[in-house]
This record gives C-alpha cells, structure tokens and sequence, in this order.
C-alpha cells in the first residue's frame, strides 16, 4: 500500500504544525504553495497546506479541515512589500512566483489605495529593488531579508522598525488589520472532497500541533539556525501565528473571499 501524501510548505511559520508529526503510513512532500495547490487538485497529493486564495477560487472541489490554518492578527513579518521611496511612487512592482494569495492581497490593498503599478513576476530578493519600486516576498526570503535589514533586535517587538533608510516595509497582513479589523489567513489544510484524509492522520496532526506550540522556543531555535536569523525575532515571528482557524479567522477568509468578489461556503472534514 502506497503512504498517503502530505503537502508541506517548507516555511518556518509551518514548522509547528509538523516538526513532531510521527510517521505512521503517510509522508511529507515539501514544495512552495503554488506547487502544492497544483498537487493537491490534481490529486498527486491528499492533503495539503494550500494558499487561500487558491482555496476559496476552487472550493467547489476541495474540502478543509475545520480547526487548522496559518493565520495572523496584525503585523505577520513574512509576507512584505519592500519599496524604495513613497508608497504612492510605486510604478513597477516585481512579485513573488510562490503565491498566489499574497499577490491577490497585494493586488487588493493597493487598488484601495488609488495605485496601480505595473506587476512583473520574477525570482530574487531585495536586490530586485535595483530594477524596480517595489518587491513583494514571502515565507522564510520575506524575514531573512527584513532580518538583515535590522541593525539589532529591540527590547521590545512592538519596537520593530518598518523602514531603513530609502527602504519601506509594508506588511500585508498589518494593512489588512487596518481594513477589517479581522485576522487575515494565508493558509488552510485542504483536500479533494471525493478523497478525504484518514482520521489516524488528522489526529496525528493535532497532535503534533500540540507539541509544536507547546515546545515553540524549540521549533524557534531550529528554524532560526537554519534561516540564519536571531533566535528572538524567530520566536516572536512564530508566537503570532493563529493555528486553529477560529470564528475570527473564518471572518477574515469570508471577508477576504468577499473583497475578491468570490463565494465563501466552506465543506469541512466530518470526524
């Protein structure tokens, strides 16, 4: 018998829901979201990690587990504009190819705002500001590049700067907050309706979720040697994720599949 596959972007804002996860007939694929939405709906992969934009556009095919997502309240530090200049200079911005989500958001708080620049998709990261106004990066790239950013790490993270020198750093998930009000989510487990993932597995994931969270300084420790960034910065970046898709957090999917024009009606896994 073939294991079951399980999508995993390898982010460290992840890395909590899986770091403990026990192998028992089923096995991890590591790949960014774009990779793993792809997977996922061809049914290459049962369940996965996939971006919400891509979630709420097909969800007449896929279902999600309804206690799991990789949300944030405010400032999340790993899905980040950086610009040089004013915000409302923007005329050509170059865009992350892992995601769909955070380009869709990107794309969304700008047109609020009366801006329309020119979007060109392209591989790299702040050296990508010599060519352009603007670079939109995410996942580990977005915090290793505001880490090194950083001339030493404040007291307090409430401390954090968002701009060095002719450098800005807008946060996507913090313009959201200042919009709704609502957590904004990046990611959710989901799988083909037709082929749900086994109950020992969804367990085990809770499992490992609880493990994950209960030993975060760990997980932070780990993630940090292997990003090269300060083990602090890490560990605030990880305590600010919501991993439960809570009442909040289905707001904010539901607020954000309304702002993109799309349903929002969710098949969630039956225990």
């Amino acid at each position: 018998m073939m294991a079951y596959v399980l999508g995993v972007p390898l982010y460290a804002n992840t890395a909590p829901l899986y770091r403990f996860l026990e192998p028992d007939g089923w096995t991890l694929r590591y790949g960014v979201p774009s990779e793993l939405n792809q997977q996922v709906r061809s049914g290459e992969i049962g369940l996965s990690l996939v971006s919400s934009y891509f979630y709420l556009k097909h969800q007449e095919e896929l279902a999600l587990l309804p206690d799991f997502s990789v949300a944030v309240l405010g400032r999340v530090y790993s899905v980040n504009l950086f610009h040089r200049g004013e915000l409302a200079h923007l005329k050509r911005v170059a865009l992350t190819t892992e995601s769909a989500t955070s380009v869709a958001l990107l794309k969304l708080l700008l047109r609020e705002q009366g801006l329309a620049p020119r979007y060109e998709r392209a591989e790299g990261g702040l050296e990508l500001l010599e060519a352009y106004d603007g670079v939109l990066l995410i996942g580990d790239r977005a915090i290793q590049a505001y880490a090194r950013l950083l001339p030493a790490l404040p007291e307090t993270p409430h401390a954090l700067p968002t701009r060095f020198g002719e450098v800005g750093v807008e946060d996507l998930s913090m313009l959201w907050f200042a919009r709704t009000k609502l957590p904004f989510v990046f990611a959710v487990w989901a799988y083909r309706k037709e082929n749900p993932p086994p109950k020992a597995l969804v367990a085990a994931l809770r499992r490992a979720r609880r493990l994950g969270l209960a030993r975060l300084g760990k997980v932070a420790e780990a993630e940090a040697r292997r990003l090269g960034v300060h083990p602090a910065l890490m560990e605030h970046y990880l305590w600010n994720f919501r991993y439960h898709l809570e009442e909040p957090d289905r707001l904010g999917l539901s607020a954000f599949a309304e702002a993109l024009g799309l349903p929002f009606a969710p098949m969630y896994y039956s225990e």
